[in-house]
């Protein structure tokens, strides 16, 4: 993220402090070259340079940054599998991101964990020789996601001969699952992203309840990322893909959605934190209730 120069005052507002403390009424943010420098009540604040700049937020509410704990930069026009495939060279991928990403950022989000790719969209925004290029939220990037074969990011048939490379790395067994995460070491990325379970979008072969990587592959991959400083991720919503995730050593669970007690208790016993993205879900119920399937 590209950071402002000077300083800039915001008074008149509410400060919510963002650290479980009350509100701050009628009080003061003082921001300089990008840093918070003091938040407080305005009768507290230091003295500043005329030359600050100066915001009035009217009595309104001043808040920290936004985090969206699971985020997908590439996604653009997202309704069905299909649309995430390869017909786009990486190249245009990355400027539909870089207007993803500065529209989170105008939308108050000032830091972002990316759960797809991600890795080029953090390169242009973060600062450096060849940074700070785009406008976006500081990203805890992942990469290509691996995938075990058939399962649920794997839908172009053999016969299509074009493969899925570009998007996920494909693996059968523990060895290529340990082979695809030192791809990903030399790509940069800090989270790597998989798919131990199905989902609705795929409901034929690869549901909710379907798995689509065996305990041996997800352990491989937590082996080898924590060996490089790297943490693991998985889409969970199967039962049982949840507790292999969490058996397995998984830094943190999406979605699990079809959580049971035992994997509650097992979540609470290693403190393991649980992204919803309940936001994905939006669109379903609207669906469902459009359709009168829901009556609320």
């Amino acid at each position: 993220m590209k950071l402002a120069t000077g300083c800039t005052v915001i008074t008149n507002g509410t400060a919510i402090l963002g650290t479980g403390a009350q509100p701050v009424p009628n009080s003061t943010v003082i921001v300089r070259d990008g840093e918070i420098e003091f938040v407080g009540l305005a009768k507290d604040a230091p003295l500043v340079d005329r030359s600050a700049s100066t915001i009035d937020a009217r009595g309104g509410t001043i808040m920290p940054g936004l985090v969206e704990a699971h985020y997908h930069a590439t996604y653009f026009n997202v309704e069905a599998l299909a649309d995430l495939d390869i017909k786009f060279p990486v190249e245009y991928v990355t400027l539909l991101a870089s207007c993803n990403a500065k529209l989170a950022l105008e939308c108050g989000y000032t830091a972002a964990r990316s759960g797809g790719q991600s890795i080029q969209c953090r390169c242009l925004a973060e600062e450096g020789d060849r940074g700070g290029l785009i406008p976006g939220p500081r990203l805890a990037a992942s990469g290509r996601e691996i995938c075990g074969v058939g399962g649920l990011m794997d839908w172009n048939p053999d016969f299509r001969k074009i493969g899925m490379e570009g998007l996920v790395l494909l693996v059968n067994g523990a060895d290529e699952a340990r082979a695809a995460v030192r791809k990903l070491v030399k790509d940069g990325i800090e989270w790597v992203k998989t798919y131990p379970t199905g989902d609705a979008a795929s409901p034929d072969v690869n549901d909710h309840h379907t798995l689509c990587m065996t305990f041996e592959e997800m352990h491989a991959v937590v082996q080898t990322a924590h060996n490089h400083g790297m943490k693991v991720t998985g889409h969970c919503r199967a039962t049982e893909g949840i507790k292999n995730a969490l058996r397995a050593g998984y830094d943190t669970l999406e979605h699990g959605t079809f959580v049971d007690d035992e994997a509650i208790a097992m979540i609470l016993e290693r403190n393991t934190p649980v992204v919803p993205a309940c936001i994905s879900n939006w669109p379903a119920l609207n669906a469902a209730r459009n359709s009168g399937y829901l009556s609320a």
